[in-house]
């Protein structure tokens, strides 16, 4: 018999009907002898519908009191999820963030969970009852409720595993477990049995939408044993692990990530003497925009021209600080292009294995297709690339890679 913290989506909670179907999922685990804590998120369009309100009262609205609405949709649904397992015969109890005193700092909408107070928990579940824990909320020092930003909700479940020191944190999802890469652009990928934190790190980090980032290195960090499963559909799913298979049994690749969400800013002509990087980026992590992969090539001239890759949101932002600092350094031109896109191959075995970038290339010129900027690192490589060829080079890779002739782990 095993402590399990299960984690439920939007989607999978979205109706009361599909609340009481978790709430038949969850009486199954109990009647198998488990302990079960249950971490839920607000049903599917809820948080939308209350920020589109909070949008419509103030432009602004203040942080404090974002947290405060926002965190009312898990409140909603641990209590009908409660009253579901209760009607069940299953005896269960819900707690808000706050109620189980999950301490987090004082940076609304986006706070991080500094400890968790485990004895109420552990009461319930020693006196036979599920816990029900809303996720994404917490409480800071001065008793303010906090939020840990959108998909928060897997982070709050590993990291309830992890200090009740679960055997297994299950996430439950619309989608039976982490693939090679996204069926809907490749329709043979393959789903993975077995995936390690670096790698699910990466591909998270790299577009993949399957488990929030921090959830990842939060498990990573605690090792804490991590499944990817479907509320809808009965499986294995995907377990993530510190484990490595056998080199001889692991794959060079393990998939496929792509991110649309690219934009990428060129300053053309910059003098090139030590400090002018920091002298272009400094500005622009000054206006809180995250910058992605960077190449700096210098000229025959003796000047540089620097190109680096944002979140397209943040492309006009960040074109807006790049003129400042072109005028400031003398650079000849700024340039912007959202119409890029980011693919990137990742598996462990590339650390074993040699080659695997100039299959990449290779395979993506027989296609035609012109990579603008290259990234590595240990288990990755990443390129840009024009946005019209997206699909055709995640196919291409996808098969190259023989991802889709065996479950690749």
């Amino acid at each position: 018999m095993a402590l399990i913290v299960q984690k439920y989506g939007g989607t999978s909670v979205g109706t009361v009907e599909r609340i009481q179907g978790v709430a038949q999922k969850v009486k199954g685990f109990r009647e198998q002898g488990h302990d079960v804590v249950v971490v839920v998120s607000a049903m599917s369009g809820e948080t939308n519908r209350l920020i589109g309100m909070a949008n419509e009262i103030s432009q602004r609205p203040v942080p404090r009191e974002m947290d405060v609405l926002v965190s009312t949709g898990e409140q909603v649904t641990i209590a009908l999820l409660a009253m579901a397992l209760t009607e069940l015969g299953c005896a269960a109890k819900s707690y808000t963030g706050g109620q189980v005193r999950i301490h987090t700092d004082s940076a609304h909408t986006k706070a991080r969970i500094q400890a968790i107070d485990d004895e109420n928990m552990r009461a319930d579940l020693k006196a036979g009852r599920v816990v029900i824990v809303a996720g994404f909320q917490g409480m800071d020092d001065n008793n303010n409720i906090t939020t840990l930003g959108r998909g928060g909700s897997d982070t709050t479940a590993v990291a309830l595993a992890a200090a009740l020191k679960a055997d297994e944190c299950q996430i439950y999802t619309d989608v039976d477990g982490v693939y090679t890469t996204d069926p809907r652009v490749v329709e043979s990928a393959r789903r993975l049995s077995k995936i390690t934190f670096e790698e699910m790190l990466e591909m998270a980090s790299l577009g993949s939408k399957v488990l929030q980032i921090r959830s990842v290195e939060f498990a990573g960090k605690y090792n804490v044993p991590l499944r990817v499963l479907s509320t809808f559909e009965d499986g294995p799913g995907t377990l993530i692990t510190t484990e490595e298979l056998d080199s001889m049994e692991q794959p060079v690749i393990s998939g496929i990530a792509f991110n649309r969400d690219e934009a990428k800013l060129t300053l053309l002509g910059v003098p090139d003497v030590p400090g002018v990087a920091a002298k272009i980026l400094a500005p622009v992590g000054a206006k809180n925009i995250e910058v992605d992969m960077i190449v700096q090539n210098v000229g025959a001239d003796q000047t540089t021209d620097f190109t680096f890759t944002v979140h397209r949101n943040d492309v006009e932002a960040a074109y807006e600080v790049l003129e400042g600092v072109s005028k400031e350094l003398g650079a000849r031109e700024v340039r912007k292009d959202s119409k890029i896109c980011k693919v990137s191959v990742v598996g462990v075995g590339m650390r074993s294995h040699a080659g695997v970038a100039s299959q990449m290339f290779e395979t993506l010129a027989a296609e035609g297709i012109n990579i603008q900027m290259i990234s590595t690192s240990e288990i990755k490589i990443s390129v840009v690339v024009d946005e019209k060829y997206l699909e055709l080079a995640v196919r291409s890779l996808h098969q190259a890679f023989e991802l889709a002739l065996e479950d690749a782990n």
